[in-house]
């Protein structure tokens, strides 16, 4: 018997359109059913951190609105005519067609239709994303696959030049910032990031991903197909770090890790670090006052995330701030292959310190498992929006840091590195000193 999941974390493999978005001045065409993308735009773009459409997104995109006319059929009349309709009436540089479960179930030839127009010299790919295939997060390496296979050409390879595969547009909360905070990390030890996604991002940087000397998959699993397919085609390697760098630990073992790996003197590396530590541990000694008060300081957490966020965070509170880790909930539906890899990653804190992993995206079983936990002090709940209410029947504190995010307004906001470690200990004790004002 099947079961039901509640309180949704992700949405569709359609969804995948806004990483479309997530590209300056590429355009997604969808051939699917009436209100498909309103629903993910109101799960992504507005109950998300208000993220908002921002250009041809929303309702400005160009859909084919199939109905039981094109199911009968068939809709490939209707998406020729959209997509012709789309390139006179919006001004793009990469035009996505995406499908949904209308399109996928009857079986519309969407690939020889786009291909005919890319024949035409019109710039165009297509994936097939129907929302039965899975979430997002799958659709966003189909995405990342059909823009590898129907996109990229052999470039010479430009030394220093680095793609970053991480998080995911607008399913992470705080996916623009964080994108920008590892530009600014990798440039500041010489390296040259190609940013494929977010406010730096273009379809001309999309097309120099095989110059790249190496791709950086900065995640614990998602972004590894893309890194494995582009080394099978164009032979660039990949780098594989895991865990999210937050704060001064992780950020500088994270720098150390892929200076090495890209050649960067060490002197260049250590002397970024140096600076930076520096910094940081500044602003912490500043509010030591605060931050070492007893009788504020929640002394475990819990995270309820993407594996991403969870990893990332749970290292940062537990290698910088000290605190202990209870469960750490997995909420995106990791594939079995990689659990096993996920779980070991939680194993790895300073002091032999663990943490035991619960993988589940029904968030009814993990407010269950949230209920049974026993902790005499005050804990603190890093999730989503979701956790709010069974925080306060717990009376823990609750910070939302994963999707979905309805109650903060979310722009460039990030926690990776330095300053991103600053950012959410900020976060966490503006939590904990309003419950004391």
């Amino acid at each position: 018997m099947s079961q039901s999941v509640e309180q949704i974390r992700h949405v569709c493999a359609l969804g995948a359109y806004e990483s479309v978005l997530a590209i300056q001045k590429a355009v997604p065409i969808v051939h699917s059913g009436p209100g498909c993308v309103s629903k993910l735009m109101i799960t992504l773009g507005t109950q998300n951190g208000h993220q908002g459409s921002g250009y041809v997104g929303g309702h400005a995109i160009p859909c084919t609105n199939a109905s039981e006319h094109e199911v009968v059929f068939g809709g490939t009349n209707q998406l020729r005519q959209l997509i012709t309709n789309t390139f006179d009436v919006i001004d793009g540089d990469l035009f996505v067609v995406l499908t949904g479960c209308t399109s996928d179930i009857i079986g519309d030839d969407v690939g020889e239709i786009a291909r005919k127009f890319k024949k035409d010299g019109k710039p165009i790919i297509y994936v097939e994303t129907g929302g039965f295939k899975g979430s997002n997060l799958l659709g966003h390496e189909l995405l990342l696959d059909a823009i590898i296979d129907q996109l990229l050409e052999p470039q010479p390879v430009e030394q220093g030049l680095v793609n970053i595969w991480s998080v995911v547009p607008y399913q992470n909360t705080f996916w623009a910032g964080d994108i920008e905070q590892l530009n600014k990390l990798l440039s500041s030890i010489g390296l040259k990031p190609n940013i494929v996604f977010g406010p730096d991002s273009s379809v001309e940087a999309l097309r120099n991903i095989p110059k790249a000397q190496f791709n950086l998959v900065l995640s614990p699993w998602i972004g590894l197909r893309a890194a494995e397919h582009l080394q099978e085609k164009f032979g660039t390697p990949f780098l594989h770090y895991p865990a999210l760098p937050i704060g001064p630990t992780e950020t500088s073992r994270f720098l150390r890790a892929v200076g090495g790996f890209a050649g960067v003197e060490s002197s260049v590396v250590e002397g970024v670090i140096n600076r930076e530590e520096t910094r940081y541990y500044y602003y912490l000694e500043r509010a030591a006052d605060t931050l070492l008060e007893t009788r504020l300081l929640p002394r475990r957490f819990i995270t309820v995330a993407d594996s991403l966020y969870a990893l990332g965070i749970a290292r940062f509170l537990t290698n910088d701030l000290g605190l202990i880790p209870e469960k750490q909930f997995i909420t995106e539906d990791t594939p079995q292959r990689h659990q096993a890899g996920v779980a070991a990653e939680f194993a790895k804190f300073n002091n032999g310190i663990t943490a035991e992993t619960v993988f589940s995206n029904d968030g009814g079983f993990v407010e269950e498992e949230l209920r049974r936990i026993k902790i005499r002090s005050r804990p603190l709940i890093l999730g989503s929006s979701w956790e709010r209410v069974v925080a306060r029947d717990l009376k823990a504190y609750q910070l939302s840091i994963a999707a979905p995010v309805g109650n903060h307004l979310v722009m460039s906001k990030s926690y990776v590195g330095y300053d991103g470690g600053l950012h959410l200990t900020e976060d966490i004790y503006s939590v904990v000193l309003n419950d004391f004002m």
